[in-house]
């Protein structure tokens, strides 16, 4: 990560961690620029904020304990007041492509039931049209072959997660097939094709969820609302 990468998504981090307030419940998203806003949590908890927050992956939950954040699960709410998360894009609409870091399905179960979705990112994040970044899309493990198949059948092209030469595995033990479209003229349709996939858990295209981007983009801060 360049310096100017850095700075953009630390001044986004700074500028989304003022709509959380005292008493409130607060998803902590996954990935590089989320961690900069758990890093400022931290320092707000340490200064006396009072909350209780939900954290959408394995690797927020140990950062966020080792910054003494309070922890609750996912299962002891219906509703998060406010949660900020990074993306892998994001357009005009605020739709986005997540999963990247590969804690999608919680990620999306923590959006779906979240007041306020703050969204954050560096500038390089902005696009006209979904799609360079390849989709992610969450599957049981047997599934897998199948589900690529079906991804060809419309017309994308899908390949397993790997790393370290092995098969990635989420926090839940699912795989995750990266599917590239190209440029995506119509998410809704992609979406709905995908979930309609046997195996398919959960698909990285997060549609009206978000509430407001917040970008670094220099040294400026750009927001985008719904």
């Amino acid at each position: 990560m360049n310096d100017k990468i850095k700075l953009e998504k630390k001044l986004a981090a700074k500028e989304a961690v003022k709509h959380i307030k005292d008493k409130q419940i607060v998803g902590l998203g996954t990935g590089s620029t989320a961690y900069f806003a758990i890093a400022e949590i931290g320092e707000m908890v340490k200064n006396g904020l009072k909350i209780n927050a939900i954290p959408t992956s394995a690797q927020t939950e140990e950062q966020a304990k080792s910054l003494n954040i309070p922890l609750i699960s996912i299962d002891d709410v219906d509703k998060i007041d406010v949660t900020i998360d990074g993306t892998d894009e994001f357009d005009a609409k605020l739709n986005l492509i997540k999963g990247g870091g590969g804690a999608l399905l919680k990620e999306k179960m923590v959006a779906k039931i979240t007041k306020k979705q703050i969204i954050i990112a560096d500038s390089s994040k902005k696009v006209e049209k979904l799609g360079a970044f390849k989709v992610p899309v969450e599957v049981l493990q047997f599934t897998s072959d199948y589900v690529c198949k079906r991804i060809e059948d419309f017309g994308g092209k899908g390949r397993i997660r790997r790393k370290d030469g092995n098969y990635f595995l989420t926090d839940e033990k699912n795989y995750i097939i990266d599917a590239d479209f190209g440029l995506i003229e119509n998410p809704y349709e992609v979406s709905d094709k995908l979930n309609n996939i046997e195996g398919v858990v959960c698909n990285g295209l997060f549609l009206d969820l978000a509430d407001i981007v917040i970008i670094g983009n220099g040294e400026e801060i750009e927001i985008f609302e719904r």
